[in-house]
C-alpha cells in the first residue's frame, strides 16, 4: 500500500525539524502557516506565518539547550487531517519533559498550512516551559 501523500510531507517536516534544517522545513510549510499551542507558558498561543512559527521552534531548542527531541510513534492521514503521535523529551533549568503529544496538521498542495499541538499533561507541560 502506498503512503498517503500527507504522511510523506509530515516525514519530510519531521526530518528537517529534527536536523534543524530550516531551509528544508520551509519547503513543506506554507508561508502563512498558523501554529497553535495551548496552555499558559512561554510557548503557548498562536503564531501566524513561517517566520513567527519557526522563531517559536527555535525558541524550543534555545530554551532546552538543544535537548528538545520529538520521537515519532505513529502518523495517520486522510485528505483532511494528518495526525502525528509523538513522544517528546527535553531538559530545561533542572526540569525534564518526557511526555506524549499529538499534533493535528492541515496539509494542502504538499505544504503544512496549520498545526495544532495537544499534550498529554497540560499542567506539567506548562510548568516545564514556565
Amino acid at each position: 500500500m502506498t503512503e498517503h501523500p500527507h504522511i510523506v510531507v509530515f516525514h519530510r517536516a519531521l526530518a528537517a525539524f529534527s536536523a534543524g534544517d530550516m531551509d528544508a522545513l520551509a519547503e513543506v510549510f506554507h508561508p502563512d502557516v498558523v501554529w497553535h499551542i495551548g496552555g499558559r507558558n512561554l510557548l503557548a498561543g498562536e503564531t501566524r506565518g513561517r517566520e513567527e512559527t519557526f522563531a517559536r521552534f527555535g525558541r524550543e531548542f534555545e530554551l532546552t539547550g538543544g535537548t528538545y527531541r520529538p520521537a515519532l510513534q505513529n502518523v495517520l492521514a486522510d485528505d483532511d487531517n494528518t495526525v502525528a503521535l509523538l513522544h517528546v523529551t527535553a531538559s530545561r533549568e533542572g526540569k525534564r519533559l518526557d511526555m506524549d503529544n499529538v499534533i493535528v496538521f492541515r496539509i494542502a498542495d504538499g505544504v503544512i498550512t496549520e498545526g495544532r499541538v495537544f499534550v498529554a499533561d497540560p499542567p506539567l507541560y506548562d510548568d516545564f516551559w514556565s
